[in-house]
């Protein structure tokens, strides 16, 4: 087919938009950086003359970024129906992490070897980002009117929470959407494209601070020491959450929830002090069929068990204590459905292009797909990455980059 041949013949150039974008540091203002201002309007100045129909910067105040501003660019394709194909990617990126493990590259000075392109955001979501570029490229050189209007979303803030990104769209913007519409969202994968996500937990990372009374440790019984409390917690804790959340869903790999304590720390600064605080992170992923806020009931319902064979009361104030801080929470929306038309399109260009039968499933980690099926939009994450996001010396492979080109342009053609 003329379009797939076109964007063959795309592929130096490809590379070239590619390391123009990894050269232009869009790190996270959440993280330190200047945003996303410079690699989107660089994006913005490449595609304007390229025949799409219309091009919207979606601008979303935040005094942190480049001329306190985070951009959103919405490039459209009109299709014979009304109803959208949304492929979202964003601009922004991590921080490079430890410069000297850099050892190809720095990690804003992209180049090419062996097939791959190195730098920061390559895989994470630059590949992405420019597979969508081509494959839309490819149909408006050629003609080729797609089936569903073609939205490419390049988006602010998908590192850090995508207030001023996908969430700030949603929010202000919920014209742009209709319930007809369908997704995709290329950042997550495998490395032969055989994994088509269609399902996420819940996420709830939560800080649990254990308040004791500090006291010499050579007089412990003149205290209370809140590392005794918070060890039998955390395994009283750990045999509730096992056995009350045991349900298993083979969507998911793996196919229960998870709660696992992840940090810990405590203000005592010395080896004979009793600290008057122990403080914990549990990071929770929960199946869809349970619910945050039971969960959290019984964090409380465990401490208070284990807390009253420690009780003491010092000037009419019981201890220990127990503070819950939610440091992040994600509730996940239903699934897409297997059967939907973005899922089984995506299957059949798989099977058609590649030759390769994917498997449906669910994940651990959240993804802005989220976003689209709270509004019930049918959303499937999907690209072909050797999931090196986010590492030094990250790469996209030139050929995945291609060929998930072509996966984007069939949905565009057929969905």
């Amino acid at each position: 087919m003329r379009v797939f041949t076109r964007i063959d013949s795309l592929k130096n150039y490809a590379v070239k938009l590619l390391m123009e974008l990894i050269a232009r540091p869009a790190i996270n203002p959440e993280y330190g950086g200047e945003g996303e201002y410079e690699k989107a309007m660089h994006l913005y100045s490449v595609i304007k003359d390229w025949g799409f129909d219309d091009i919207k910067v979606i601008n979303v105040s935040d005094p942190r970024a480049k001329n306190s501003v985070r951009p959103n660019i919405l490039a459209f394709i009109r299709g014979r129906v009304e109803d959208k194909f949304w492929i979202l990617t964003h601009l922004d990126v991590v921080p490079p992490g430890d410069l000297s493990a850099w050892t190809v590259t720095k990690p804003f000075e992209p180049v090419v070897r062996n097939g791959k392109v190195y730098g920061r955001g390559a895989e994470d979501n630059g590949q992405a980002i420019v597979s969508s570029l081509i494959a839309a490229k490819a149909l408006l050189e050629e003609g080729v009117r797609p089936s569903r209007t073609v939205v490419l979303a390049f988006v602010s803030d998908e590192e850090a929470g995508s207030r001023y990104g996908i969430g700030y769209l949603v929010e202000k913007h919920c014209e742009l959407f209709s319930r007809g519409d369908v997704a995709l969202v290329p950042d997550y994968g495998a490395s032969d494209g055989s994994f088509i996500e269609v399902a996420e937990k819940s996420i709830l990372w939560v800080r649990l601070r254990v308040k004791g009374l500090q006291v010499h440790a050579s007089t412990p019984h003149k205290g209370l020491n809140p590392h005794r409390v918070a060890a039998e917690y955390i395994t009283a804790l750990d045999k509730v959450l096992r056995e009350k959340y045991s349900t298993r869903n083979e969507l998911f790999d793996p196919p229960i929830t998870t709660c696992e304590p992840t940090m810990v720390k405590n203000p005592s600064g010395s080896p004979n002090i009793v600290p008057g605080e122990h403080e914990f992170v549990y990071d929770c992923r929960l199946l869809p069929e349970h619910n945050i806020d039971e969960l959290l009931e019984d964090f409380k319902k465990v401490f208070n068990s284990v807390a009253s064979s420690y009780e003491k009361v010092v000037e009419g104030v019981k201890y220990p204590q127990l503070n819950i801080e939610i440091i992040e929470r994600s509730d996940a929306p239903p699934p897409t459905p297997a059967d939907s038309s973005i899922v089984q399109t995506l299957i059949k260009a798989l099977h058609e292009l590649r030759g390769v039968k994917p498997r449906v499933g669910g994940i651990g980690g959240g993804t802005v797909a989220a976003f689209f099926r709270r509004m019930g939009i049918p959303a499937a994450v999907w690209s072909t990455i050797d999931d090196v996001a986010h590492m030094p010396n990250e790469y996209a492979k030139i050929d995945n980059m291609i060929s998930d080109a072509k996966v984007m342009a069939y949905l565009m053609m057929y969905l």
